[in-house]
């Protein structure tokens, strides 16, 4: 069971990782190449419960900070394409540069809440999210979004290594095999994290 002290509206963010149309709706790039998230029912749970955590969050005063992965061909390196081309799995691109699939789904920010932009996996790398938190005075993180082994899973490692206290909501982020969710939440709470459930956050949210 989480502590209430532990997630303090004083120290904590909320970081909604790319919740975005591209990963989620079934005419999104994921949904088109077969991906088929939408037909994990996890998914629409895990938007909406991602909806209720920002709710609760702006209850409390804890500052809901967003990520979203926005590609352009003009940044693809030598590297990401032969990356690709040896993945050999024709999928195609991401949440490209303003189109539709890049759109934010489930909890949208608000006028005043930060929005970073990245190219990789981990919200942190080249994105300004460190100095926005520390100059904030938060120092723990309260993580959901998409997907669980990927994104994800690469923030809350950058986070740990940042000196983070981190702590991912195991029902308000999903991926594309329920199996993987699973195996990518243990090795969190193995090495980096804590895991909460979206109801006992939000309780000791509205408990402060």
């Amino acid at each position: 069971m989480i502590r209430a002290e532990w997630i303090a509206p004083r120290r904590t963010a909320l970081l909604l990782v790319d919740m975005q149309r591209d990963f989620v709706a079934s005419d999104g790039a994921m949904g088109r190449a077969g991906g088929n998230l939408p037909a994990v029912a996890a998914v629409a749970a895990a938007v909406a419960e991602a909806a209720r955590l920002a709710d609760a969050a702006r209850g409390a005063g804890v500052p809901c900070v967003f990520t979203r992965v926005v590609t352009r061909a003009a940044d693809e390196t030598g590297f990401l394409r032969e990356w690709n081309a040896r993945r050999g799995d024709g999928a195609p691109p991401l949440c490209r540069e303003g189109t539709p699939g890049a759109d934010f789904v489930g909890p949208r920010p608000g006028p005043c809440e930060l929005v970073f932009t990245k190219r990789r996996y981990d919200a942190f790398h080249g994105t300004g999210l460190d100095a926005a938190l520390r100059g904030a005075g938060r120092d723990t993180l309260v993580v959901a979004g998409l997907t669980t082994e990927c994104c994800v899973d690469s923030t809350v490692r950058a986070a740990f290594e940042r000196d983070y206290h981190v702590f991912v909501v195991t029902d308000a982020t999903a991926c594309y095999a329920p199996d993987l969710h699973e195996a990518a939440l243990r090795a969190m709470a193995l090495n980096c994290a804590g895991l909460a459930a979206a109801a006992d956050v939000c309780g000791a949210w509205k408990a402060q």
